[in-house]
């Protein structure tokens, strides 16, 4: 019986399902704050730097909260942490429409994305089950759900912020923590991690213990210590970019190109949806050619039309810029959980993912502070140039990096890559014996 038509991987279907939804989640919690930034500026006095500092707050949550969930996918499980990472979002979410001041809303929303952190982990989980020959695509179609989440947050503020106002918002985001429940219940350990498990509690226990530390696997090893480095910073670029997007767009819209909160909503709705188209057609053209090459155009195609937006919009062009932006967006994000996820070996792979991933967000915190800076000195345009090079810088770190070094969702000789081993760099992407 082949892999993906055992009953362990038969449940992918589930298992994609409600990681959709998961990330779906994630998308709208990240996208809220962007959206509603004005008016918490307004209502707490806060200037660019102090909003942009709220930002990259949530980053450094990020940061630590998947860093430490990465560590603990591989030793507790993938969706454990998962669960309980998307319930301490989602409840983290009301509670900020309780507070009343800069502190307030700063210490919840760090506490908060210590769980938004984890969720790059849904792709390591999904990707463990999925059948290898459509990983790429059904991975591409999967990141698509942050994509549905920026789509439902902004419709839903659409209606709800000029007649609710922004607290009302927040309070609807509570409603995932049933999410959580249902994945706790319907989901179990991916058989991979499984037998990884049953491996290292049945194996003979070692002399020097801090020899099975994860970290130590990672850097021991000089071709996972080289791809937890590119990984850390091809993130810490890419990072950069999305999130300092995602965090100035409305506000670069709304105060610079004077678009109307009615048609911005539309606009960025538009953009959104067509990164639906990129993130697809990306994850098909990762299994039919390559992942690395597929992310590392997406990367560059975003960063050289950045400067088209900037210096070359008008009213009649606006709306066709975002939307071709929109699929060049989606592309590099439509290829990474599978090209990110076959760069390390089961054993340590949610550690190198949460870790390397993390890394790269928690570095990013200072792109909110550093847009809104240079925004106040500048423009937002001048701020948008330099996410431009960032994307391009990231596609650059990922040119080093081989697509297919491991099946996830195959088992692995002795589950781990010794310090010694070798690759066949034309096998089937699995360790060779020492």
């Amino acid at each position: 019986m082949s892999r993906a038509s055992s009953p362990d991987t038969g449940r992918w279907l589930i298992v994609f399902a409600l990681g959709y939804l998961a990330l779906l989640v994630d998308g709208a919690d990240v996208m809220m704050y962007g959206l509603t930034l004005t008016r918490i500026k307004a209502e707490f006095g806060l200037t660019n730097v102090e909003a942009g500092a709220l930002g990259s707050l949530t980053l450094v949550g990020m940061a630590v909260g998947g860093i430490l969930g990465g560590w603990a996918s591989d030793a507790l499980g993938r969706v454990r942490v998962v669960v309980w990472a998307l319930a301490l979002f989602s409840l983290g979410a009301g509670l900020l429409g309780l507070t009343h001041t800069f502190a307030q809303f700063a210490l919840v929303r760090f506490v908060s994305s210590l769980g938004i952190g984890c969720m790059v982990l849904v792709s390591t989980l999904v990707a463990e089950y999925v059948p290898t020959a459509r990983r790429s695509l059904i991975l591409g179609v999967l990141q698509t759900g942050v994509s549905a989440g920026y789509i439902v947050v902004i419709s839903l503020a659409n209606w709800i912020l000029p007649h609710y106002g922004w607290r009302m918002l927040f309070y609807v985001a509570t409603i995932p923590v049933v999410l959580a429940l249902a994945i706790h219940w319907f989901v179990p350990e991916p058989p991979g991690w499984r037998a990884s498990a049953a491996t290292r509690q049945g194996g003979p226990r070692v002399r020097r213990p801090w020899r099975e530390n994860r970290y130590y696997l990672i850097f021991s090893d000089a071709e996972a210590r080289k791809m937890f480095i590119l990984w850390a910073l091809a993130s810490v670029f890419a990072l950069s970019g999305f999130y300092g997007l995602n965090n100035w767009l409305p506000t670069y819209l709304e105060k610079e190109l004077h678009v109307r909160f009615g048609s911005m909503a539309s606009y960025m709705i538009g953009t959104y949806v067509v990164a639906f188209v990129g993130k697809i057609v990306a994850g098909w053209l990762g299994d039919v050619w390559s992942r690395r090459g597929v992310y590392v155009l997406g990367c560059i195609g975003a960063a050289l039309f950045l400067p088209v937006i900037v210096f070359f919009h008008t009213r009649d062009n606006i709306v066709w810029l975002m939307l071709f932006f929109g699929f060049l967006y989606g592309v590099p994000l439509g290829t990474l959980g599978a090209f990110m996820s076959e760069s390390f070996a089961t054993r340590v792979r949610g550690t190198a993912v949460g870790g390397s991933y993390n890394v790269g967000r928690f570095c990013s915190g200072a792109a909110p502070v550093v847009i809104g800076y240079i925004a106040t000195q500048f423009s937002f345009g001048v701020s948008f140039l330099l996410v431009g090079a960032v994307f391009f810088l990231s596609g650059i770190c990922t040119l080093f990096i081989p697509d297919r070094l491991y099946d996830t969702s195959a088992p692995e000789p002795d589950d781990a890559l010794p310090p010694t081993a070798t690759r066949d760099p034309n096998a089937d992407n699995l360790p060779l014996k020492a």
